[in-house]
Formats: structure tokens, sequence, C-alpha cells
């Protein structure tokens, strides 16, 4: 009875210590990388000359994006940059985005468009783009990315003055903030995201590129055989592709886009899941890495998608006993706080998220407005955001491993947020 108890007491503690552990240490990371290469950076609109300007083909894989499409194009095509062609892929889309694409083509001859006969996922629509762009540097967006009139010249540097990176992944911004999950994910992007991946890049590598604002180097992805059309996640895959393969992959917070997230549970769900789903094929097919001490620059990775999936397992254990306890003879399990009502512990991890929240809104504060008055919705994101975060998780791992390998993954029309 007495090594059950200890087994307990450790497992309480790391759940409830876990995130705060990891907060300091993103916290550490990215201070490091803003005061080491941001702080003394111009300001993102005023961009410093490069040595070269190499042309640029900008991919835009389109599913069902008829609202979006034409927006997106115009503001690609308006890059602040000299050589720019733009290729929007249609993948088999079921509504007017064929119709729209095709009026936009007729007007700008720097923009083709292809036509998929039916959906085949966005790994192939990328793949397609990338065999038919006539340039080396390729900046793939998603179908409702707005991109900042300087980002592909922020991208572009690090290809021109680095030869082994292979890709530089952006800075995505919210633009849908009407709702509470939206203002609650403005919030997770500046001081979740970026945090973290400032922090990653300071340690080592970075998990993994934004799908929705990401440059490649064409050769790099060729090497890697493009992006794998069996996997939910093409950026985290193609990411650990190229780092497998020897390349180097860079975070620079000046390239901006602005995106649209869901702004319903079901919306925010079924796209969690499928991050979930991703995270763990990816650390199910690198596991063998542990096994090469030549890619031991991926174990710290490797180490953090363990945690954290450990993590969400004890954390639904706690839930599932704390149930239990509220349905059972005091006595019958082990007692737990609520993991759902903030208490002692959980006000402690609210002040600490807030804390990073302040901490991240001073680095981010020239890359967006308004960041301050998010401040009130973020003491949900613990409750709310951590437990979505956990139970995809859980639910991840078995379906992926219960996945018939090799099915190719299609998209669908993902929750691009409430309309007006």
């Amino acid at each position: 009875m007495h090594v059950l108890a200890t087994a307990w007491e450790a497992l309480l503690a790391y759940v409830f210590w876990y995130p705060l552990v990891m907060s300091a240490v993103w916290m550490t990371g990215a201070a490091a990388f803003w005061w080491g290469r941001e702080r003394t950076e111009p300001r993102f609109d005023h961009p410093v000359p490069l040595v070269s300007t190499p042309p640029i083909s900008v991919l835009v894989p389109c599913f069902n994006e008829e609202e979006n499409a034409e927006e997106t194009v115009t503001h690609a095509l308006a890059l602040d940059y000299p050589e720019v062609e733009v290729i929007a892929v249609n993948d088999g889309s079921r509504d007017g985005t064929a119709a729209v694409l095709d009026r936009l083509a007729a007007h700008h001859d720097r923009l083709r468009v292809i036509h998929l006969a039916e959906n085949q996922g966005k790994a192939v629509a990328l793949r397609t783009g990338a065999l038919l762009a006539r340039h080396e540097i390729l900046v793939c967006i998603d179908g409702d990315a707005l991109l900042d009139p300087h980002a592909a010249h922020w991208l572009v540097r690090h290809f021109v003055e680095q030869p082994t990176v292979a890709a530089v992944t952006g800075n995505p911004r919210i633009r849908n903030r009407s709702t509470i999950l939206g203002r609650v994910q403005v919030g997770e992007f500046s001081c979740i995201v970026g945090t973290i991946k400032r922090a990653q890049r300071t340690f080592g590598r970075i998990f993994t590129v934004s799908g929705v604002i990401t440059a490649f180097r064409r050769s790099a992805v060729h090497q890697v055989d493009y992006w794998s059309t069996d996997v939910l996640t093409e950026d985290i895959d193609i990411t650990w592709k190229l780092y497998r393969a020897g390349w180097d992959v860079l975070f620079e917070p000046r390239a901006l886009t602005w995106i649209l997230m869901p702004e319903t549970l079901r919306g925010l769900w079924k796209q969690r899941l499928r991050w979930a789903m991703g995270g763990a094929q990816t650390l199910l097919k690198n596991l063998d890495a542990w096994l090469q001490p030549a890619q031991r620059f991926v174990w710290p990775l490797l180490l953090e998608m363990m945690a954290s999936a450990v993590w969400a397992y004890a954390m639904l254990l706690l839930v599932v006993v704390w149930i239990l306890g509220l349905a059972l003879p005091a006595g019958s399990v082990p007692p737990v706080a609520s993991p759902l009502v903030p208490q002692s512990g959980g006000l402690l991890v609210s002040a600490v998220c807030l804390v990073q929240f302040v901490f991240s809104t001073g680095m981010d504060a020239r890359y967006d407005r308004g960041l301050a008055r998010i401040l009130f919705w973020m003491i949900w994101y613990p409750v709310a955001f951590w437990m979505i975060g956990a139970a995809t998780t859980t639910v991840a791992y078995p379906r992926v491993i219960a996945r018939r390998r090799g099915k190719r993954a299609r998209w669908i029309s993902p929750d691009r947020g409430i309309r007006p």
C-alpha cells in the first residue's frame, strides 16, 4: 500500500508540476531567443536589404475555399518582392473555388491554377505545385492565409545566408477574434506557440513548421521525397524528414501571415484531434531515432512528445478517479481535487499562464495589436485548452495505432470561424 500511495503522490506531482516546469523552460528559452536574435533586428515592416533576391513560387493548396481564395491569392500576388509566381492548386473542391481561381487567373499573368479532378489531400496538392513550380524557393500557405507584404523577404533571407537551411517557418497571427474561442486562440498563438518555437530553437530544433506559412528549399524537399500522403499533419512530418536527412529548419517571427481559426467547439475538437494524431504518427514513426546516435539532435523533441503523452494520460486518469470519487462512497478511490475547478494549485497554474502571456505579449507586441485586451480570457486557457489537449492526445494514440498504414490522408473543409 505504501508503494501505491507513493506512486499516486508522484502521479499527482507530475500532473501538477510538468506544465509549470515546461512553462519556465519555454519562457527562459524564448527570452534568450529574443535577446540574442530578435531584440536588435529591425521591425517586420522594415526589412534589411538582401545580398540576392532569388525568385520564389507561392503554393496555395485549396479545398472548398470559395470564401477565402480570392483574398488569399490577392495578398500573395501583392508581396513586396521582386519576382513572385503564385500557383493555386484546387484539390477537387466541391464549391465555387475553381470558378474563383479561374477568374483571378484570367486577370493575373503571375497566377497559375491547377485543378485536380478529385480530392487527393494537401500533401498531393503541395507536391503537384512543387513539381510544376519554376523556382527553387517555395512559400507554402493555406487557402485562408493573408501574407504580410514583407513576409517573403524575411523568409528568403535565411536561404540566402545559410545553405544548410531547408525550411523557414513564419509567424501566424489570428484574425478572427469575435468569440471567446477566437480570443483565447489569439493568446495561445502569442504566449504558447510563439514562445515554444523560440525556446525550441534556442535549445535545439523546433518541433514543426507551421503549415499556414513555411518556405522550403525545393531541392531539400525533393531529396526527402516531398510531403507524405499518409500522415494527417504533413507539416510535422516534413519537418522531421528534413531533420533526419541532415537539413536545418528555422523560425522567423517577422514573417507574418493572418489566418482564420475554429470558433466552434466541434471545429476546435476536430482540428486539435488532427494535430494530436499527427504528433502521435510522428512519434511512432521516428522512435528508431533513439537507436541512432547521429540523430541525437531530435532526442529532446522525442522526449518532450513522450512526456506530453504521459501527462495527457495521467490527467485523464485523475479526471476518471475524481468522477468515481463523486459517485462512490468515501474512501473507495484515492482523493483528488477537481481538475476542472480552480483551487489553490489551479490558481497557481492560472497565474503562471498569465505571467507567460504577459511575458510573451512584450515580445509579440511589435507583430500584433490589442494583445493586452485578450489578457482576461487567457485565464481560461488551462481549464479549456489543456483539457481538450489531454483528451485529444488520449484519443489520438489508439486511433493512430489502429489506422491502416499507408491510408491516404484527405482533408475536409475546416472550421474557419464564425462569419458575420
